[in-house]
């Protein structure tokens, strides 16, 4: 089978991040296993087969810790600048670690981001829901991004790790320009100005605890063993980064597949108890995350029929995945009512997203109140005008303006 069915400099162009389901559609098709240059001048294998990308994030030929991807990757990075804007600091977090290091980490950092810690939150999350909800204008145009979607998630992980309410608007821009495929100097700045925030903040949570995450992290320990300096603080941007981006585009994404699909925003109205297999649902059909983080192979591996030598960086498509039809029927259609299971809209295997539980309980509240309050809900702009961020890694809408 042939890697280079498509040029490969059309996987991640703005135009195709705008709509990257089409080309997708054609990758699986024609070329399923790829070599592309993203923008930031990485030279990568793709994946955008369902068997593909469920496979590769499971498999231990593929290596996601740092040490084995950083060299890999800076063999590939086709600019001196983008060599130079690699912010090393920040790579030594859960995404890039395998067991036994990763399963060192996961048991750490679960001691203190517990399913009770995070049903906890329910309560607060309706609360900042409401508030948000209430601040919006009646009758003219808002941008639902900006008002809603991104403020909930940030207080909602702020207040849990405990970020100071000053500091959330610095984080905001920081976290756009660390998932920024445009600039790499900027993605480098940004990068540097979080690592030493969150070196002064965890200093804080040393001297002085607090009944939050952060605080938790700092003192969690099993038996002789506890997070490192460097791994507090890539924990530290992996939750504040993660838990933000996530509910984010989960929410933007959602709103607009429903504005898209009048039908099925009647059955969510008529019926709030599919709401939970739509969060599901909406995961599948344009989740908010297109690709998962590098992997490396330590082997030569074989994909659909086309082998990926030893020592090359793989990205899988969780977006290209989730609309494969040798796995959904009728993948491009949207369907609340669809049976919930099977989407990769969180990864698999060992590094299935922590976050999970909190994105999909904020999702649920967010957009069920949402729809509650203003059921006549309509875009404020032609739903084709809309435009997308410039990013390989999540997938989201730059502004969702409507009328409420």
């Amino acid at each position: 089978m042939s890697n280079s069915s498509l040029p490969h400099a059309d996987a991640f162009t703005p135009e195709s991040l705008r709509d990257p389901h089409a080309l997708y559609a054609k990758m699986r098709d024609q070329a399923p296993v790829q070599k592309v240059v993203l923008p930031q001048g990485l030279a990568v294998w793709l994946l955008t087969r369902y068997d593909d990308v469920r496979a590769a994030l499971s498999d231990p030929r593929l290596r996601s810790d740092k040490s084995d991807v950083d060299g890999v990757l800076r063999n590939h990075l086709v600019s001196q600048e983008a060599r130079e804007s690699w912010v090393d600091e920040l790579s030594g977090n859960l995404l890039n670690t395998d067991p036994p290091d990763h399963t060192r980490l996961r048991r750490l950092v679960n001691r203190a981001f517990t399913p009770r810690t995070v049903a906890a939150m329910r309560s607060r999350i309706e609360e900042v829901t409401d508030d948000l909800l209430d601040d919006l204008p009646r009758g003219s145009e808002v941008d639902l991004l900006a008002s809603f979607a991104l403020p909930l998630p940030i207080i909602v992980i702020c207040d849990l790790l405990g970020v100071p309410p000053k500091d959330r608007g610095v984080f905001t821009d920081w976290s756009n320009a660390l998932l920024s495929s445009a600039d790499a100097a900027e993605t480098a700045e940004a990068g540097q100005q979080m690592f030493a925030f969150l070196g002064a903040l965890l200093a804080e949570k040393r001297a002085r605890p607090a009944d939050d995450l952060l605080s938790s992290l700092v003192q969690v320990r099993d038996e002789e063993d506890r997070l490192s300096e460097g791994e507090l603080i890539s924990m530290a941007l992996l939750l504040l980064v993660a838990g933000n981006e996530s509910t984010v585009n989960l929410i933007g994404n959602s709103v607009l597949a429903l504005l898209r699909h009048p039908d099925q925003l009647a059955a969510l109205r008529a019926d709030p108890a599919l709401l939970p297999g739509a969060i599901e649902e909406f995961l599948r059909y344009d989740g908010p995350i297109n690709t998962a983080t590098f992997r490396s192979t330590a082997e030569p591996v074989t994909f659909s029929g086309v082998t990926i030598p030893a020592g090359e960086l793989v990205v899988v498509s969780l977006l290209a995945a989730n609309r494969d039809a040798d796995r959904f029927a009728d993948p491009d259609r949207l369907d609340v009512t669809r049976p919930a299971g099977g989407h990769l809209g969180f990864g698999h295997g060992a590094h299935f997203c922590l976050g999970a539980p909190l994105a999909r309980m904020e999702g649920e509240i967010a957009l069920g109140r949402l729809l509650a309050r203003f059921p006549d809900i309509k875009p404020a702009v032609a739903l084709d005008e809309l435009t997308y961020r410039f990013s390989t890694i999540i997938h989201g809408l730059e502004k969702l303006p409507v009328i409420v």
